[in-house]
């Protein structure tokens, strides 16, 4: 579905004559073209995205966990489940300059597989994908400086290495 909307988007884009755009920017990200008041928006997009999270988690989780258990607690299941569909979109939209469009959905999916062979719950397991990402984030700008490689897919590589290593521990403990 991503990948059908972002071709959907580029054609479009293509029959506009004064539209010239950064296809490489957008498409793999360019943290040398995030300015002031996009960190703005990160930070109050970010900011509101967690508050949300934090406020639902445990309709989140119990609609995650089992749908029809969650509706007979009570849980607005529906409501929910649109929720999170607009904040994953606000999230894909705060990311899509710095990590590129292609690249978004392998940083909202890869700390996550890293973080749940090491965590014991669900909370240990949000908790343990942030800083992984985190660490993946600062990692992965580092390496970009020190390489002079492309920032997006260098975060990316990061993530990668990082989830290679949390599958290794996972084997070495049991």
């Amino acid at each position: 579905m991503s990948q059908s909307s972002l071709a959907i988007g580029l054609v479009v884009l293509s029959f506009f004559d004064n539209v010239r755009i950064d296809l490489m920017a957008y498409l793999f990200g360019d943290l040398l073209a995030v300015n002031q008041n996009d960190l703005l928006w990160i930070f109050a997009g970010g900011s509101f995205v967690i508050a949300l999270l934090i406020w639902q988690w445990r309709g989140l989780l119990a609609s995650t966990v089992s749908e029809e258990l969650a509706a007979i607690d009570g849980y607005p299941v529906k409501r929910l489940k649109a929720m999170l569909v607009l904040l994953l979109a606000l999230v894909v939209a705060i990311s899509m300059k710095i990590v590129g469009v292609l690249l978004i959905s392998a940083l909202l999916i890869i700390p996550a597989a890293a973080a749940r062979p090491l965590a014991k719950s669900p909370e240990q397991m949000a908790m343990l994908a942030s800083l992984i990402g985190m660490i993946s984030v600062g990692a992965g700008m580092a390496f970009s400086f020190i390489w002079d490689t492309p920032t997006g897919p260098s975060i990316v590589v990061c993530a990668a290495g990082l989830f290679v290593v949390s599958q290794i521990v996972n084997s070495v403990r049991k």
